[in-house]
């Protein structure tokens, strides 16, 4: 189960990730886009992870959507919408929610994923970071039901994740700015991906 206390150690550990990685997401972003994706995300995560010590919550689903805020308001680029939408979407799932099992885990994942959906339109292939997040929500969703607890649903997401992740690699963009360089974009790893499926094998060191 995972509590306040949990996500905020997520939030908090994935910030320490994405500062670690930033150089590598920046030269991911250099290849396809505008070389400032691991800049941004270094930003927005750090302002994200001094909430815990900065103000007081009375659950998971206000810290959650005031992530969202901070990277709507922090993050530039595609990116501030795309995770600002999913913290804000995902923290609607946890009203009320104190303790989250791998079914509310679930449909916090689900519902952020929406949300990213509804802004960028994307589908499978497009050669985005839903090339992560779909088959990570399948994998998640097989493990659940094949009575798997958090931990294991979670580690099933994020090896589904890093899965889709390398597989763009052999994509052409059809969303986007390297949407603009058409079959150049072929050959190169798509950076929401990669931080997409950073955030999820994030998830699997803290949130369960």
């Amino acid at each position: 189960m995972a509590n306040l206390q949990a996500f905020t150690s997520w939030i908090a550990d994935y910030a320490a990730t994405v500062t670690e990685q930033a150089d590598y997401l920046t030269d991911l972003d250099r290849a396809i886009g505008d070389a400032d994706h691991g800049s941004n995300m270094r930003r927005g995560m750090t302002r994200a992870a001094e909430l815990a010590g900065a103000e007081e919550f009375t659950g998971i689903d206000t810290y959650l959507k005031k992530v969202g805020m901070i990277l709507v308001s922090n993050v530039g680029g595609a990116s501030g919408p795309l995770y600002g939408t999913f913290f804000l979407r995902m923290a609607g799932a946890f009203a009320e929610v104190e303790d989250a099992g791998v079914e509310e885990v679930g449909k916090g994942l689900r519902a952020g994923v929406e949300g990213i959906l509804a802004r960028g339109k994307a589908e499978v292939g497009d050669k985005t970071m839903y090339d992560a997040w779909a088959p990570a929500l399948e994998a998640f969703d097989t493990a659940a039901g094949s009575g798997s607890d958090l931990a294991g649903a979670l580690a099933a997401a994020a090896e589904a994740a890093a899965k889709g992740r390398d597989e763009t690699e052999g994509l052409v963009a059809r969303k986007g700015r390297a949407s603009y360089l058409g079959e150049r974009s072929r050959g190169h790893i798509d950076p929401g991906a990669t931080s997409s499926t950073l955030l999820l094998e994030s998830a699997a060191r803290t949130l369960a």
